[in-house]
């Protein structure tokens, strides 16, 4: 078992500054590869701490500012406008980056990209969903709308 100190926030295992323990090979080919986490050390605590001020810095202040936010997100689509093919398929996919600004281009807030969780691929236009954690305790659905730019 390999224990690290996460710096981004992962799914199904914590959030960034939490000290986890995982398989050496996932820890070697997947999250240490990828920034995700850095290997602990006695001296690491001092990066630990850096690493939940910044958090704390991005994060929503309250509970309350939270569930605001997500009520306001789940009430209404957000429209995602990319380019696409005349079949509507996409010149890429839509990242949580995209789905990010286009929510604060709504007018909605602003959330953090690192946060938003795509279900799937988005690779064409259509209707989709994405979940964003916008507190420990407050998760909102994102109805996403995505469609072709005009030429």
């Amino acid at each position: 078992m390999a224990k690290l100190i996460l710096t981004h926030e992962v799914t199904g295992l914590g959030a960034a500054g939490d000290v986890i323990e995982v398989k050496n090979g996932y820890a070697r080919n997947y999250l240490l590869p990828r920034g995700f986490a850095l290997a602990w050390s006695k001296g690491g605590e001092k990066q630990v701490e850096a690493i939940k001020a910044a958090r704390a810095a991005r994060a929503i202040a309250s509970l309350e500012e939270a569930q605001q936010l997500a009520a306001s997100l789940s009430a209404k689509p957000v429209t995602l406008t990319v380019k696409a093919g005349d079949s509507g398929r996409l010149f890429g996919t839509v990242k949580g980056e995209d789905v990010a600004k286009a929510v604060e281009a709504a007018g909605l807030g602003s959330i953090d990209k690192r946060k938003v969780e795509l279900a799937e691929h988005i690779k064409s236009t259509g209707e989709y969903q994405a979940s964003v954690r916008l507190h420990e305790d407050v998760s909102a659905v994102i109805n996403l709308k995505v469609v072709a730019a005009r030429k």
